[in-house]
């Protein structure tokens, strides 16, 4: 089976561990069936190639795409080419591609759609989210209940939905929670990797980035812990398997 690609953007190492120690947990995969690259720290692999991967999943980061370039540090204006650099090859391939958070201002700029701070932001914590008539059509959420819990918390969102993308997951904060682009590129608002314990190791890692008040972290922790967010793992898990020997 070919690996997925797993890109990372955290530039703290804690908060990157965690993030793809739940990727591999939540999807299902085993560290010999993915090839992780800290875009903080590493270039993208040499010779780089999709056709050498099964899918590639992109983890969030407390970067944003709408920033002025002037206001973005060195390492995020990295980041951003970096992926950027690959997003027409898998957009005009319809190659399996899985964007969490960052991934979805990602694959909506890239498509010309506008990303900003307007509208759509979203405190830390959890929001019920909705299928759309498209997502209950869709291979990754069909199966998926009408209404279910995920861990969001992000000072940027999707403005507009991008040209050719179907919204298959929505919420009273955010309308587009999901999008898929063509049948194989994938995005997400929220985190489909997190759960309670994975979002208390980001709390107190970021809790002076802006996203709340410092003093607000522990009440912040109690209330993910007293959500119950199991449902979108399914999502990552499905779409492991979906592209699985790819």
């Amino acid at each position: 089976m070919k690996p997925f690609l797993i890109l990372q953007l955290r530039p703290e190492t804690a908060a990157s561990d965690n993030e793809f120690e739940a990727i591999l947990a939540k999807s299902g995969l085993t560290p010999a069936g993915a090839v992780r690259v800290r875009l903080d720290c590493e270039p993208m692999p040499q010779d780089f190639r999709l056709a050498d991967y099964s899918g590639v999943i992109v983890g969030g980061g407390p970067g944003c795409v709408s920033d002025a370039q002037d206001q973005k540090s060195e390492t995020e204006r990295k980041i951003e080419q970096a992926i950027l650099e690959i997003m027409p090859a898998i957009t005009a391939e319809d190659f399996p591609f899985m964007g969490c958070c960052y991934g979805i201002g990602i694959l909506a700029h890239h498509l010309g759609a506008r990303v900003g701070k307007e509208r759509y932001g979203e405190d830390v914590g959890a929001v019920e989210c909705a299928l759309t008539s498209d997502g209950r059509n869709d291979p990754l959420t069909g199966s998926l209940p009408d209404k279910f819990m995920a861990f969001v918390g992000h000072k940027e969102a999707v403005q507009e939905s991008p040209d050719g993308c179907a919204t298959l997951l929505t919420s009273g904060p955010c309308p587009f929670q999901m999008i898929r682009y063509k049948q194989n590129v994938y995005a997400t608002q929220f985190h489909p990797e997190a759960d309670s314990h994975t979002f208390e190791v980001r709390i107190n890692i970021y809790k002076n980035k802006g996203y709340f008040p410092p003093e607000e972290a522990e009440k912040l922790i109690a209330m993910c812990h007293e959500q119950e967010v199991h449902v979108p793992e399914a999502i990552l898990r499905g779409f492991v398997e979906r592209n699985r020997g790819g």
